[in-house]
């Protein structure tokens, strides 16, 4: 037996969750919400991170965004591991995992201007609306009704939390760019 049948055949007998739903189509949703938690995680930090480093005329307004806003996102992490368990699956283990698997890029500088550190918010939270769209269809061609459902309240929340971010950053009187 290979080590990869081996570890299949343990997580089957050790962590499988009994569901009706195809194995082959449940491995694809797993995989996809997997992807998805690592970018909640890594958006998370950021967030956390642009939080902490705001400066500026405007501190009090994005501090209380950007805070409002790790919560939200950071809520969405135990549903989405546990949702993967539901289903059978399993779900990250590691930081290297997370940072082997985001989309959502790292910003280690020391300081970032108020209105780049939204600007960068608004993309990576577009970034993760477009990743929940692809688990969704995932979701849908798996008819994991459930895992849908959640996904598209955190579609919703990440539009929202775009269109502040992206509000945020207009000109006061300017037009779409």
């Amino acid at each position: 037996m290979t080590q990869s049948n081996a570890a299949e055949t343990h997580i089957r007998e050790y962590l499988g969750t009994p569901t009706d739903l195809n194995a082959e189509k449940v491995k694809a949703v797993v995989h996809g919400l997997a992807q998805v938690l690592a970018d909640v995680f890594a958006l998370y930090i950021k967030t956390k991170n642009f939080h902490w480093h705001m400066s500026g005329r405007h501190f009090r307004d994005y501090h209380l965004l950007l805070d409002e806003q790790s919560q939200q996102i950071f809520a969405m992490t135990d549903p989405l591991a546990e949702r993967a368990r539901k289903i059978g699956g399993t779900t990250l283990h590691s930081v290297g995992e997370i940072s082997r698997m985001t989309k959502i890029l790292d910003n280690d500088a020391l300081y970032v201007t108020p209105e780049d550190m939204l600007a960068e918010l608004r993309d990576d939270n577009q970034t993760l609306v477009r990743r929940l769209r692809a688990v969704h269809a995932l979701c849908d061609d798996a008819n994991d009704v459930a895992t849908a459902s959640l996904i598209e309240v955190w579609i919703d929340e990440g539009e929202r939390r775009t269109w502040f971010l992206f509000e945020s950053t207009r000109p006061v009187f300017g037009h779409n760019d």
